[in-house]
């Protein structure tokens, strides 16, 4: 039984802690901590459960592929002639997105812990993460487009509120940007969605219209020019490359990438520090996954048609992001530009449309989600005992801080990609794709993942830099007032686990590849097999 429900407890549970909160007084603060902590300890066992029952060896992609699925019709919406709309409550997972639900399950935890010292307004706080947690979580388990699309859509407001609330000094300024760039990015999927659901139907021959993502990848189940009465081409160019096109806009801007990166530096900054975990440490990743499960799923031909221009944001991205996270004199910033460029990996990675690529690209994702949570928290460390971030004002704090210093340089060597890190697999993996997709492929050009490997180089100049600057040498603050202590118990405790995933994924990579491996082969199967065959298809409906 609680198989057959798995996915809904998992969604629901956090949203279920939240409604409790809303019925206890508003002075009991340590009451939403322990709500708070409960329920994600709760997500977290359900996660390991789900884990523990996934059919590691199930092969293929697509419907075939998907499991602990729940489907149940939602609306069902006469339209007359033109037939009827069909929204269901369609949740399941597949070898990718149960990764990122694990990944969600671990950094929201570590992020509740992270939140123990939140003063202000400690009710609102703890309801509107409950309400980000839900969101978050069905994003990556829904099936049916609709469903998506409406998790990605709440998640802005409780972000929004999350950062200008509880943010610093420019919060109002950070919080709207973000808003405004997520909306104009959904506007977009949304644009998609409409025309997605008009032109697709349930089966050949059916008057019923659907939001459903394995119907939406069958070709067989669009309907012409004839059937819909209108014209498939724009501009003299298909409806369907446009469609692709907006889908890259909208997840461009939530993964992100350069130019449409910006708001991410500033929300990254005035976010309070349990925010900037979930805000690089899964939030980015839908993105990254909205590429997976909806562009390139339902688009193949032109995934493939467009794959040189998405691998050449991907390039730029990392290079450019890494140059600008160089000249950074703010540690979270550094690390918020680090986000940038190491994001693009994933677009590298995808775009090759190689089995190396891709499982890189996934692997890429569930790494710099465990290395970013680990590095934000390490700069609220020390802003919290200091109120200050700035590189320049700190020297030699391996002499007073061993253990809390020891942990930046797991940290900094993970984000940099040092052999024996998570982060080292991911970018090898990528690389490697990469380099297949030139060689054996017609998609890249060769000199792009050599670019890449010139990004490596990078990264590991402004860790570095910035790790010989404030940790070794003679110490010394701006502040002498400033009280440096070591870590606490409760840092202890977000910090190991972070630790221990980052060393342990670097060692074990197939602890996760296992679970994504089939998957991963039957979505470029499928990419390179459908490409080709929907444009026939298509073009013959039409």
């Amino acid at each position: 039984m609680l198989l057959d429900h798995l996915l809904s407890w998992l969604i629901f549970v956090p949203l279920i802690a939240g409604g409790i909160m809303l019925f206890v007084p508003s002075d009991k603060e340590q009451a939403f901590k322990v709500i708070a902590l409960v329920a994600m300890l709760v997500e977290f066992v359900l996660t390991m459960v789900l884990m523990c029952s996934f059919d590691r060896s199930l092969a293929g992609y697509g419907a075939s592929s998907l499991q602990f699925a729940q489907k149940l019709e939602w609306i069902n919406l006469n339209i007359g002639s033109f037939g009827s709309i069909l929204i269901q409550y369609y949740v399941a997972v597949d070898g990718v997105s149960i990764l990122m639900v694990l990944l969600t399950a671990i950094v929201m935890l570590v992020g509740v812990i992270s939140s123990w010292n939140i003063k202000k307004s400690v009710k609102g706080y703890f309801v509107l993460y409950m309400v980000l947690t839900t969101s978050v979580f069905g994003c990556f388990v829904s099936i049916d487009m609709f469903l998506f699309y409406l998790f990605f859509e709440f998640m802005l407001l409780p972000m929004y509120f999350l950062i200008g609330i509880w943010g610093g000094k420019r919060r109002e300024y950070a919080s709207m940007k973000f808003f405004i760039y997520t909306l104009v990015g959904s506007l977009f999927i949304l644009m998609v969605m409409i025309g997605l659901n008009l032109s697709v139907v349930e089966a050949p021959g059916s008057s019923v219209h659907t939001f459903d993502i394995m119907k939406m990848m069958d070709p067989s189940n669009y309907l012409g020019e004839a059937m819909l009465g209108f014209s498939t081409q724009w501009m003299g160019v298909s409806v369907r490359v446009w469609a692709f096109l907006f889908l890259m806009i909208g997840f461009a801007i939530k993964l992100p990438a350069v130019p449409v990166h910006t708001w991410l530096p500033d929300a990254h900054v005035e976010a309070p520090t349990p925010i900037s975990v979930v805000l690089a440490g899964v939030l980015l990743k839908i993105g990254g996954y909205g590429f997976y499960r909806i562009a390139y799923s339902i688009f193949p031909e032109s995934a493939v048609a467009y794959g040189w221009y998405i691998a050449l944001a991907g390039v730029i991205a990392i290079i450019y992001a890494a140059l600008v996270a160089m000249a950074q004199s703010d540690l979270k910033k550094l690390i918020a530009y680090s986000s940038v460029s190491h994001m693009g990996f994933v677009l590298l990675g995808l775009a090759s449309l190689t089995i190396e690529g891709a499982s890189g690209a996934m692997f890429q994702m569930f790494s710099h989600g465990v290395i970013s949570a680990l590095l934000f928290i390490l700069v609220g460390v020390l802003y919290d005992r200091t109120g200050n971030r700035e590189i320049a004002n700190f020297s030699g704090l391996a002499t007073k801080m061993p253990y809390y210093s020891a942990a930046v340089l797991v940290g900094f060597f993970a984000a940099l990609g040092l052999p024996g890190f998570s982060g080292f697999i991911a970018e090898f993996l990528v690389l490697i794709g990469a380099f297949d997709g030139a060689v054996n492929g017609s998609i890249l050009s060769t000199w792009m993942p050599i670019v890449g490997l010139v990004g490596l180089v990078l990264g590991a100049a402004y860790f570095l830099w910035t790790l010989q600057r404030m940790f070794f040498g003679k110490f010394w603050v701006k502040d002498e007032s400033w009280q440096l202590p070591d870590l606490n118990r409760r840092e202890w405790l977000m910090i190991l686990p972070l630790v221990v995933l980052a060393v342990l994924f670097g060692i074990f990579p197939n602890i996760l590849l296992d679970y994504s491996n089939e998957t991963i082969i039957g979505f470029v199967d499928y990419i390179q097999s459908q490409s080709e065959a929907n444009t026939i298809l298509i073009q013959a409906g039409n």
